[in-house]
């Protein structure tokens, strides 16, 4: 395989962390062998990626992919995977993206060659940049159909570049004598090298696979295929970083980014630290949260005085933590205990693979107290008036004027309640609503936007799944995603007997616009419980809050930048099936949210610009 990235030596993995086999000849070669090389080879390769621990195929047609997509339609009809079949592959990517990403297991996208390939490298840089592994198998022409302009023939092998982990081309079979048990070793090779590369260091890994006519025959029946566990993720060990000790002293805060994990929220905890945590975080919750971290990072009294900072995952929602961990004075630990490349804003942080609060560090000290309390209180009186600037009508209506035998009570605690059902929705307020109404059986998905950071603003500490690609932190293919996240928690629930949720995404309407090919769901797929909810303000209102809305002519601005639409989009859920919503209030958008329709439906919320 072609990255040099990719060690010809196993990757080493942590002391005592299970390992799982490449799978075994005697998996793939029950397979009835039909006399096609094509046919052959592709159902000995989805097979060996199942019986190496991968659940999900995503398919987009083509005809010189077709062995691959038969194959992974017997596949599913046998029960030992779940297919999703896409017409767009840049759909197909994400989709393939956001099944990861719940799942935690790698996604295998099949695509046929050509301009096909190309469609994929939007999902595949967000994989490489959040460590999401994916395994893309794209179907190419023979060797000798390649370099004369053939139809549909580009130069496919290795176009991704270095953002994946490995990338292997893969010769067309012949049919030759003997072949059929040689192929199968390859694909087994294939598999093992591919599942590895993926998982050790999470990230994107390409099979370029060449397949000569006749291209397909019927599919064999598959019978007794199990699936398997994966390969074991390489550690901090493995990349030589060490799991460190904090020393006890340091003005020190927890800086949570994107899919940092519970572990951030722990270590605040057991080290008394203020937790900085962004929404994206997976962390935004416990006693140590501090919501309005961007004004205290600015304030002398709380920002000034840091004097350390312990970095966990990918921050990107503010300006404020990327200053400060700039600073001199300010001594960074990013803990990476994953991936080869880690966050390191001026390349002058301490990267490690773990960390430990101080031993018999003294929570009720009153330098720890004091130290963690001045940030959480602080935050606490900013995040109530930053909630009362955003919804006028919080502090109404008075309960205690509802129990007033006083007529005039009654008819205040009345035009009150009314007041506040009918109060118009803020961006803050919506951003809020979402939070408010996700639970943890739920998922929330939050799209590339200027709600995102409204709720970062503002949304208080909860133990929720939330999702959101910030690897690159683009707006496409935020609805895809979202629909691979609801996919694999709903079959999650059903294998496990629990009840599923809802899954929300919050997104701006040029988000939809950009992803809205991923509405279509062809015959078969399943349409999940998956509720868009569209922050409609004509255009990209994100760029008025940056310094160029002060500087460019006002024409130009809007039509290069803010870019007006007036798409219809209750049409636009009718085209596609979607069942469509719209909520111009306060009462709208609380009565839509707490009970949404089933299957994928769209809620348009208006917003001013």
């Amino acid at each position: 395989m072609g990255d040099p990235r990719v060690s010809e030596e196993p990757a080493e993995v942590e002391a005592g962390a299970p390992r799982s086999s490449a799978p075994s000849a005697a998996e793939t070669s029950a397979l009835t062998p039909t006399g096609n090389p094509s046919t052959d080879y592709a159902l000995a390769l989805l097979a060996g990626f199942v019986a190496a621990g991968v659940s999900d195929i995503v398919v987009s047609p083509g005809s010189r992919s077709q062995a691959l997509a038969l194959a992974a339609a017997e596949l599913e009809r046998a029960g030992a995977a779940r297919l999703h079949v896409r017409i767009d592959e840049r759909v197909g990517g994400f989709l393939a993206l956001g099944l990861t990403r719940e799942t935690g297991a790698p996604t295998v996208i099949v695509t046929t060659s050509g301009t096909a390939t190309a469609n994929l490298h939007p999902a595949v840089l967000e994989a490489h940049e959040a460590g999401i592994p994916m395994i893309v198998v794209t179907a190419d022409r023979p060797s000798e159909l390649r370099g004369i302009r053939s139809n549909q023939t580009t130069r496919q092998d290795g176009l991704y570049g270095t953002v994946v982990r490995a990338s292997h081309d893969v010769t067309a079979p012949v049919g030759a004598d003997g072949e059929t048990e040689e192929a199968r070793t390859l694909a087994r090779a294939a598999v093992e090298e591919a599942v590895g590369a993926a998982t050790a260091d999470p990230g994107p890994v390409h099979l370029n696979v060449g397949f000569r006519e006749p291209l397909s025959v019927a599919v064999p029946s598959v019978h007794g295929l199990v699936r398997g566990g994966l390969p074991a993720t390489a550690g901090p060990s493995a990349l030589g970083r060490e799991v460190v000790e904090l020393a006890d002293g340091p003005l020190t805060v927890v800086v949570a980014g994107a899919d940092s994990g519970a572990e951030a929220a722990e270590l605040a905890r057991a080290g008394g630290y203020p937790l900085l945590a962004e929404v994206s975080s997976g962390a935004r919750f416990g006693p140590e949260l501090v919501v309005a971290y961007r004004e205290l990072l600015r304030e002398d009294a709380f920002g000034a005085r840091v004097e350390r900072a312990v970095v966990f995952g990918h921050p990107t929602l503010s300006r404020e933590v990327p200053a400060l961990l700039l600073r001199d004075d300010v001594e960074v630990l990013v803990v990476a205990p994953t991936g080869g490349e880690a966050y390191n804003p001026g390349r002058r942080a301490r990267v490690v693979g773990g960390v430990q609060a101080p031993a018999g560090v003294d929570l009720r000290s009153p330098e720890v107290r004091s130290w963690v309390g001045s940030w959480v209180f602080a935050s606490r009186r900013l995040t109530e008036e930053a909630e009362r600037s955003a919804d006028p009508a919080a502090s109404a209506p008075d309960v205690g004027k509802a129990r007033s035998y006083e007529p005039a009570d009654a008819l205040a605690f009345a035009r009150a309640e009314l007041a506040a059902v009918r109060a118009p929705i803020t961006r803050p307020l919506l951003a809020e609503a979402l939070w408010r109404y996700t639970w943890p059986h739920d998922r929330l998905v939050l799209g590339a936007s200027r709600l995102i950071r409204d709720a970062d603003r503002l949304v208080r500490g909860k133990k929720i799944v939330v999702h959101s690609n910030r690897g690159l932190a683009g707006i496409d293919g935020t609805i895809a995603t979202a629909t691979g996240i609801a996919l694999a928690a709903e079959a999650a629930a059903v294998e496990h007997g629990t009840a599923a949720g809802v899954t929300r995404v919050l997104l701006g309407d040029l988000a939809l616009l950009h992803d809205v090919g991923a509405l279509l769901g062809g015959a078969g797929e399943t349409r999940p419980h998956l509720q868009v909810v569209v922050g409609n303000d004509g255009g990209g209102t994100i760029f008025d809050g940056l310094e160029v809305a002060s500087t460019a002519p006002a024409e130009a601005f809007d039509r290069v930048l803010y870019t007006p639409q007036t798409v219809d989009l209750s049409a636009l859920a009718q085209a596609y099936g979607w069942q469509y919503g719209i909520a111009r209030t306060k009462g709208e958008l609380d009565q839509a949210l707490s009970a949404p329709p089933a299957g994928p439906s769209i809620l348009e919320v208006p917003l001013p610009r």
